[in-house]
């Protein structure tokens, strides 16, 4: 017997370096067309003084000091002390003129961004004070020293600490606004959304983008091969699902564009490379920064989230398991039947197939129609009642895209899609049709959030469909494929996709108050100004792995940047969600990772399981 199992042996051996040949070869051949971030960013010039710049103004609670000298610095304080500073000898204002484009496939997104003009001198004239404002003013300057855009910055107290808006005019057609702010020489930056590859972002370029995060992000050899068989479905470092521009720095000093006003939800990229500043450059001609400072990383994240006041988490959450269980009415009371015969605690289910199952090439997937499935779940209410005398908490699954269900074997009573195309509800495409978005399978298409009446008619959806029958809460999934080249009721798509979140959560949060009940919901897309209308969120597909690009440990990294971006209560899919079988590796869901990952999640928010888009081959 041995010899026959080391042939096998050589065997899968032989077949497994084939498909690896193969697949090198393919990505040799296909590797400069697979999609990639090609960012062009600004960098900081000098900062030059008009002869009349006073070395410090004050009004309204706010004090602007200005040293001379060429380490020439502005600096701007409360009566708490200094709040936010440039870097010494160089600009904290410049613009570009240029061109954005992004790449769009199946919700994930790579930004091109390029300048033919850059004006990134800056020339402080004047500095005065207007209605309890500190106003700063100038112009900025070309390579060659030409003068280019006006600009203007307002400098005002607020709760928090400081405010400051910046502008400029349109001299010389600028498209682009950058702001640079001083730090200690590579001191850490934390923040800009969840970042799962570092928690310190010193010496990174982060483009400020909600997108998919891609499947593996850097491990191999999952990376390449999704990349190679997917259009770069591998992801990068870069890649999350919620990007803002916000942040903290070891100087216990903190930045964040203002979520109401709309330049705010532009693209951006971020830069901290150069050693004394942190860069960000945002395709607009506004931006307005809180500023923020601390004595202490705690006292830091408290004042840039004052204010912020959160729906109530239900005490629930924390009682027991969440349990995910798929496959039907009876499927869920043997699991559960099980699970408690071995002394679980279960404080939930979770029943994300509720409206049906499809399978695609990628695993499992749901139908989305928001709508009960009564052939996959007889007995619904029954099952939601008995549940809930047992102290167990029914949550299901819903996302703001629409499916045409005509396909469906068990068609539901109504066509969603077909009234909110008929109503004009539906994110549209160039030639005014609903934009039909691939989904790895079958198309969908987004309600339109920022059209009033559909935001109203969603609501109502998820009120009555989603939150019927005692349901209680459930998974706010996706709002990170709004394409930049979308046509929207109101607002351009490049200003409204990074705010596409919010909007999300916001008629979740409409639904849930809708419904007059308790509702516990949690996402894993997120941006500025969304975690005032969602008490929790989840870190997103990660691989069934221990890996620290995608894996378990991403998650850890991904939660400590999620709390420093103010979203402090993030859980993960106990035992990752995506399992692929890469030939050469088969990602599946061990025992001991499904062990690892329950003992963090104890610890967590919620404990929440998943079977995973296999669920067939996972533990």
């Amino acid at each position: 017997m041995p010899e026959p199992r080391a042939r096998r042996r050589r065997t899968a051996l032989v077949a497994s370096l084939t498909v690896l040949a193969l697949v090198v070869g393919a990505g040799v051949v296909t590797w400069l067309r697979i999609p990639r971030d090609d960012v062009e960013v600004l960098e900081a010039g000098g900062l030059q003084l008009g002869a009349d710049v006073p070395e410090a103004t004050a009004d309204g609670g706010v004090t602007v000091t200005v040293r001379p000298g060429e380490a020439a610095q502005v600096s701007i304080a409360t009566d708490q002390g200094t709040v936010w500073s440039s870097d010494p000898g160089h600009a904290f204002l410049g613009a570009g003129r240029g061109t954005l484009e992004a790449e769009e496939d199946r919700g994930y997104f790579w930004l091109r961004t390029e300048h033919d003009h850059r004006w990134t001198t800056q020339r402080l004239d004047s500095v005065t004070t207007v209605r309890n404002a500190v106003v700063l003013e100038g112009v900025l300057l070309d390579a060659d020293g030409d003068p280019g855009p006006a600009w203007q910055a307002e400098v005002t107290l607020t709760d928090r600490g400081a405010m400051l808006d910046a502008s400029i005019d349109d001299q010389g057609a600028p498209t682009s606004l950058a702001l640079w702010s001083g730090r200690t020489d590579n001191s850490a930056v934390h923040g800009f959304g969840e970042q799962f590859t570092d928690f310190d972002l010193d010496g990174r370029l982060l483009p400020i983008l909600v997108r998919e995060q891609g499947v593996g992000r850097g491990e191999q050899p999952i990376s390449i091969l999704a990349d190679v068989t997917n259009h770069g479905a591998g992801g990068t470092e870069e890649m999350t699902y919620a990007a803002q521009a916000s942040w903290v720095t070891e100087d216990l000093r903190g930045v964040r564009l203002d979520p109401a006003l709309p330049e705010s939800h532009a693209p951006a990229v971020a830069d901290t490379r150069t050693a004394g500043q942190v860069g960000l450059e945002v395709q607009a001609t506004r931006l307005r920064a809180e500023l923020v400072a601390a004595d202490s990383p705690l006292e830091l994240v408290a004042q840039q989230q004052a204010g912020i006041e959160r729906p109530e988490l239900a005490s629930w959450t924390g009682d027991g398991a969440v349990v995910g269980i798929q496959g039907g009415t009876e499927e869920v009371r043997s699991t559960v039947d099980s699970l408690q015969d071995a002394g679980t605690e279960i404080t939930g289910v979770w029943l994300q197939d509720w409206t049906g199952q499809r399978t695609t090439s990628f695993g499992e997937r749901l139908w989305w129609t928001w709508q009960l499935d009564t052939e996959r779940y007889p007995g619904w209410s029954d099952l939601v009642a008995d549940l809930a005398a047992e102290d167990i908490t029914v949550t299901t699954y819903v996302n703001p895209f629409l499916v045409d269900p005509s396909d469906k074997e068990d068609a539901p009573e109504r066509n969603l899609y077909a009234e909110a195309a008929a109503a004009g509800y539906l994110v549209r495409d160039a030639t005014g049709e609903p934009y039909a978005l691939d989904q790895g399978g079958f198309d969908a298409s987004l309600v339109d959030l920022t059209n009033p009446a559909a935001r109203d008619w969603f609501a109502d959806v998820i009120a009555t469909e989603v939150l019927g029958h005692g349901v209680r809460g459930f998974m706010a999934d996706f709002a990170e494929g709004l394409p930049l080249d979308a046509q929207l009721a109101d607002g351009d798509a490049h200003l409204m996709h990074n705010r596409w979140p919010a909007l999300w959560a916001e008629t979740v949060r409409q639904a849930c108050e809708r419904a007059g009940q308790p509702c516990v919901t949690w996402f894993r897309t997120g941006s500025l100004g969304m975690d005032a209308h969602t008490p929790m969120f989840w870190n997103g597909d990660q691989l069934t792995s221990f890996g620290r690009e995608d894996g378990l440990a991403s998650v850890l990294l991904g939660s400590f940047s999620a709390g420093v971006s103010g979203w402090p209560l993030v859980h993960s899919d106990v035992g990752g969600y995506t399992s692929i079988d890469a030939v050469v590796k088969n990602y599946v869901r061990s025992e001991e990772l499904l062990a690892r990952w329950a003992e963090l999640s104890a610890f967590g928010v919620m404990m929440r399981s998943h079977e995973g888009n296999r669920p067939a081959e996972n533990t």
